[in-house]
């Protein structure tokens, strides 16, 4: 039986490893031998896939805005895929500020921190596998290459300056070629401050970045050619 490391990997390859040793086991297998208990259904607990593989990789940062590996650079995102291999959702990638953003610039955004190095792990979300049975996949550890970057820098700059001109409300899901901004909170009722139309500050729902699943599900399949093998 296996057991979740005690400390956080002390290199790439070291979670690499790691990663890989997880690839086509299930999630009950994982929390069994990790002493957790699975949910009957994820629409209450969305984080609980996630933080049981942190644990079995040794992840520090939790919530926090650094990477979940800061002393590797890395970020762990796990990514809930159908039959074939396709995302089922959208990334979140981090929390956009709202207020306080003049001179911020792509170079130094939490997008572009957070994105440097990306270790996806695919597990399959389909709602007919119940949560325990479904498996991990193999894991690609990537970073964006100069086309990426050059989309993921265009959409935040267009975010960016649409909040900056107090346009936040107006900001659909539609915006954005592979970066999106949409409502983070746990309801509807968390509000924060924002920037309106004249400048003035207002209250709104918090909002966070989000990958679109297309350049999610590109990704996997440059990488592990998903259509064909979905998991390991």
């Amino acid at each position: 039986m296996m057991q979740p490391p005690d400390s956080p990997p002390s290199s790439e390859q070291q979670l690499m490893l790691r990663a890989s040793a997880l690839a086509g086991l299930t999630l009950g297998e994982l929390a069994d031998w990790a002493g957790v208990a699975v949910p009957q259904d994820f629409r209450r607990e969305k984080g609980w896939t996630g933080q049981l593989i942190e644990r079995w990789l040794g992840a520090e940062a939790g919530s926090r805005p650094e990477q979940d590996f800061p002393e590797l650079g890395i970020e762990l995102k796990t990514v809930p895929i159908d039959a074939l291999g396709k995302p089922l959702e959208t990334t979140y990638v981090c929390f956009a500020p709202l207020t306080g953003i003049a001179g911020q610039r792509w170079e130094q955004s939490n997008v572009r921190h957070k994105l440097a190095r990306v270790l996806w792990l695919p597990v399959e979300g389909s709602r007919d596998i119940p949560p325990g049975q479904r498996r991990v996949g193999a894991p690609v550890l990537w970073s964006p290459n100069t086309d990426e970057l050059l989309l993921l820098q265009q959409d935040w700059e267009e975010l960016m300056d649409m909040i900056s001109l107090g346009q936040v409300e107006q900001i659909t899901a539609r915006v954005g070629q592979v970066l999106q901004l949409r409502p983070k909170a746990a309801n509807g009722k968390a509000l924060t401050q924002a920037i309106g139309s004249h400048g003035q500050p207002i209250q709104t729902r918090p909002r966070g970045f989000y990958l679109r699943k297309n350049f999610t599900q590109n990704i996997l399949l440059q990488h592990l050619y998903l259509s064909e093998n979905p998991l390991a």
